[in-house]
């Protein structure tokens, strides 16, 4: 059974910074594109940012410059690590893992940005 254990989530003032980190098996973190997706109340789904196996990334336009995912291959985890948060970034963020028509979901963490 494949899984995705994130961690790293909580509440943060504006402004502030925080790290979310995912953590998954050998074989699905060698091969899958890992990337960290978040819903916020009310809302869908939506694309945070990407990483493929070769390190390419790709960014919301609304965290560029402001967010960085990056992957440790030698500890099998990719980590998000969010700066100058601001009220919009409220949301429950969830860690993918994705492979041609293979998929899968970590639990989610919440982030929660709040003064």
């Amino acid at each position: 059974q494949v899984q995705l254990v994130e961690s790293g989530g909580g509440l943060v003032h504006p402004g502030g910074s925080l790290t979310l980190s995912c953590a998954t098996s050998a074989n699905i973190f060698s091969i899958y594109t890992m990337g960290w997706y978040r819903q916020a109340p009310g809302k869908q789904r939506e694309l945070v940012a990407t990483i493929t196996r070769g390190g390419t990334t790709t960014y919301a336009d609304s965290v560029k410059g402001r967010f960085t995912i990056s992957r440790d291959n030698a500890k099998n985890t990719v980590a998000l690590q969010m700066n100058s948060l601001n009220h919009e970034d409220t949301a429950v963020y969830y860690c993918n893992a994705e492979f041609s028509v293979s998929e899968y979901w970590g639990q989610g963490t919440q982030v929660t940005v709040s003064s």
